[in-house]
């Protein structure tokens, strides 16, 4: 049996992430070690994701330390990772997506229109804000940073009205039941559609690092893959980092691969949406980017490229 160093951030959900991965490891008789990386993303916690303008801020270090040789495997969420991994790493495993909705999480109000005029709604992702304000203009978008605990806190001691998070990381941490938790609903990918790769667990090795890659190979998901792909073929040919207003959706429909995809304004003023569908992941997702550029969606990401100056364009 080998023994194997896992690479991870040291936030509690990270945690969870990491020993879960550890926990199937172990169970194949596998040595498992998890190494804490405190990364970019962890360090800036009093700005704004979509203004810190780091590639890869919340995986850089790890990759590091997996180039070294100092870890064997990194746990990512999918979302976090760059569009373009460098030529060094690959993505060995991409797990079986938890559900990939945003969670609408409050303590007086029980849905998004129950939220009086002028709601004070806490998230720092300019896609969740870009649709938000689409379907209600009049709240008050407020950065929201810091790990899940510290943002619920921060709900519970009356700081906003609302606050949105990916449903997966508040079940994963079992925040989502129970008395007092506050979790009111799973907003439909048609109302706010999710961020490419939210749900997925992601499991990063060096390219050429064969024994490790045959070890997780069991965690990797076909259908998941095949969604993730899709996502970031379509985030790829848009041009966008994951802090930017583009959301993506791919799931299984019968025999092929359905599409839903978003870019909108920050603001929430222009909003495109496309959905389509097909068989090959990679095909479907270039196409569906190119249907919104031909909309305009390349005007509305130069825009937030032009104000947003820190936000860093990906390949």
């Amino acid at each position: 049996m080998a023994s194997l160093r896992i690479g991870s951030r040291g936030s509690q959900l990270a945690l969870w992430q990491a020993n879960h991965v550890a926990g199937l490891l172990r169970a194949r008789g596998h040595a498992i070690e998890i190494e804490i990386i405190k990364t970019t993303g962890d360090k800036i916690l009093d700005v704004a994701l979509a203004k810190v303008g780091t590639k890869g801020m919340f995986t850089k270090e790890i990759e590091e330390a997996l180039g070294a040789g100092r870890i064997d495997l990194a746990v990512h969420s999918t979302k976090d990772v760059p569009t373009e991994l460098s030529p060094e790493f690959e993505l060995a495993a991409i797990m079986e997506r938890e559900d990939p909705r945003d969670a609408f999480i409050s303590v007086k109000y029980t849905t998004l229109e129950e939220l009086p005029q002028g709601a004070r709604v806490g998230t720092s992702s300019l896609r969740r804000q870009c649709q938000l304000k689409a379907e209600r203009p009049d709240l008050e978008i407020i950065p929201l940073r810091g790990n899940v605990d510290t943002r619920m806190r921060k709900l519970d001691s009356g700081e906003y009205d609302a606050i949105i998070l990916a449903a997966a990381g508040v079940h994963r941490l079992g925040l989502d039941s129970g008395k007092d938790k506050h979790v009111r609903y799973r907003i439909p990918p048609d109302v706010m559609c999710p961020a490419v790769g939210q749900g997925a667990l992601a499991i990063e090795i060096r390219r050429h690092d064969q024994v490790t890659r045959s070890l997780v190979q069991f965690l990797d998901h076909t259908e998941t893959r095949a969604a993730i792909v899709c996502e970031r073929a379509l985030l790829g040919s848009l041009g966008g980092g994951c802090q930017v207003p583009i959301g993506a959706f791919a799931e299984k429909r019968g025999g092929q691969l359905h599409l839903r995809a978003m870019v909108g304004r920050p603001d929430g003023s222009e909003v495109l949406r496309e959905e389509a569908s097909g068989v090959d992941p990679r095909d479907l997702g270039h196409a569906t980017a190119q249907a919104l550029l031909k909309r305009g969606a390349d005007r509305i990401l130069s825009d937030v490229y032009s104000q947003e100056v820190a936000v860093p364009r990906q390949p």
